[in-house]
């Protein structure tokens, strides 16, 4: 039994790059359309309680989700293209490097959005994000989870 409550894993996104501004009200608003939803949770400092600009929605229905992650994913919240995923609990999934392609020197006009779109020709992708460079030098770079890493 897992002690930090109930999890849902078929029907569980996380929901990132939110603004610091964004509610739970402000998520239901935005993801009802695509289904009953269980429960909303904008994670937050233990301390100051702001936000720490991610999420997670669960939906009754896994059909639901995905829906919600189809139709939803790089829309704008506050002035800000928010970035969808399947959420996924499991360490040893995440901890083990199958699927995972980094991407170095990418050019300055790709954001998150056309990275995903990019990749997405190869498989079901887990999770996509830019990366962006510690230096001024540096140009940016980017990594893609992909849910196999056999290549469609």
């Amino acid at each position: 039994m897992n002690s930090s409550g109930p999890t849902y894993p078929l029907a569980s996104l996380y929901v990132g790059d939110l603004h610091p501004d964004v509610t739970e009200a402000m998520l239901y608003q935005k993801f009802s359309p695509a289904g009953p939803i269980m429960s909303i949770r904008v994670c937050r400092d233990i301390i100051t309680r702001r936000s720490l600009g991610y999420a997670y929605i669960n939906f009754q229905q896994p059909a639901d989700a995905e829906c919600a992650l189809d139709t939803m994913n790089y829309d704008v919240i506050k002035g800000r293209p928010i970035r969808i995923m399947w959420s996924h609990r499991d360490p040893g999934l995440r901890k083990s490097g199958v699927g995972n392609i980094f991407i170095k020197n990418m050019d300055e006009s790709i954001d998150n959005k056309a990275l995903y779109d990019t990749f997405s020709a190869f498989g079901n992708i887990l999770s996509c994000k830019v990366c962006w460079p510690l230096q001024v030098s540096q140009r940016k770079g980017g990594r893609v989870w992909l849910q196999s890493s056999e290549v469609h």
